[in-house]
């Protein structure tokens, strides 16, 4: 039996900003954040689109271009659509093209759509009441970004969504101190100390799914998960753990993240350990140290948390009399 060929292509790094997108108002609010509203004054995204289609084949196999949509008219209808969005999240807006997409051009089987945020931060300016966001001049941000992905098919009964995903890229945290890793196998290959209060330099890619679809777009504010809130819960619980392992960590954070927001079936995530390399251990008359960049390579984990692990978890908890 053959594998069934697949067959696609796309246009990478399209890059398209709006001003004055609809804002997102009535998200709901948790205890780790303060958050409360996306301005949406500047809405940048990056979108990867990839096609497909068994009619494409020709185009591979024989040269003709009769059925291809150039890359460059995907690149010229992402950002034109962008115009007529009338949501307000990352998420909403590549689904809306995906549709539109595949009602515009027929023979197109498969459309998978990745949006990755390009983020600007508000700059202060100075008022007749001291230091207030300026709603007017932005900051291109080099922090961590939101992502959504979207796949979808054409069936005979319309089009389907067979997958949908958000998140955070490169988010990266330093806790300097109340990090442990002890109790590790050690035997002939083992070099690495126990260090039972360590600085801890980690770097987390998170992705989280929802139970229904339509949740993810922020129609309904109150059911959309803002990744601005993701990021206060993965600061809130670093801080409140005194962190054994990463592993341990992730777990707790996606615990979490499905405790505050039931609409979500999975929290999963990408880590890695960049721990700084210790330089200077004591210094007189302070509780610092120096460090250096830690020499490759790195660490790294990989976790998925379902709403199965987030009520063993409360068991585990009620059981032995442990406080989140």
């Amino acid at each position: 039996m053959g594998k069934e060929r697949y067959v696609s292509y796309g246009k990478g790094d399209v890059f398209a900003y709006r001003t004055f997108l609809k804002p997102l108002n009535g998200v709901k609010q948790i205890p780790e954040s303060n958050f409360t509203e996306r301005s949406n004054i500047v809405f940048g995204v990056n979108v990867k689109v990839e096609v497909g289609g068994e009619k494409l084949l020709p185009s591979f196999t024989e040269g003709d271009n009769s059925l291809v949509v150039a890359t460059d008219s995907m690149k010229n209808f992402v950002q034109r659509h962008l115009g007529s969005y009338e949501g307000s999240t990352i998420e909403g807006f590549i689904q809306y093209v995906g549709e539109e997409f595949l009602k515009k051009y027929e023979h197109i089987d498969t459309i998978k759509l990745i949006g990755e945020e390009v983020p600007f931060e508000p700059s202060t300016r100075l008022s007749a009441s001291g230091l207030v966001e300026s709603d007017l001049v932005f900051k291109h941000s080099r922090n961590e970004k939101v992502v959504a992905q979207i796949e979808m098919i054409r069936t005979q009964n319309g089009i389907e969504v067979v997958g949908q995903n958000s998140g955070i890229l490169d988010l990266q945290l330093i806790k300097v101190r109340g990090n442990s890793f002890v109790g590790f196998i050690r035997d002939e290959y083992t070099t690495l100390p126990e260090d039972s209060n360590r600085p801890l330099f980690i770097y987390l890619n998170i992705g989280w799914e929802y139970e229904e679809l339509q949740d993810s777009t922020g129609v309904v504010p109150s059911l959309y998960v803002c990744a601005e809130q993701i990021k206060d819960i993965v600061t809130s619980v670093f801080h409140e753990l005194e962190t054994p392992s990463i592993q341990y960590l992730i777990f707790l954070i996606g615990c979490r993240v499905l405790e505050r927001f039931p609409q979500l079936i999975e929290v999963h995530f990408q880590s890695q350990n960049h721990t700084w390399d210790s330089v200077v251990e004591d210094i007189p008359n302070s509780e610092g140290k120096v460090y250096t960049e830690p020499r490759p390579p790195y660490g790294f984990q990989q976790f998925s948390v379902t709403k199965e692990d987030l009520q063993q978890n409360k068991e585990y908890a009620d059981t032995n009399n442990l406080s989140k």
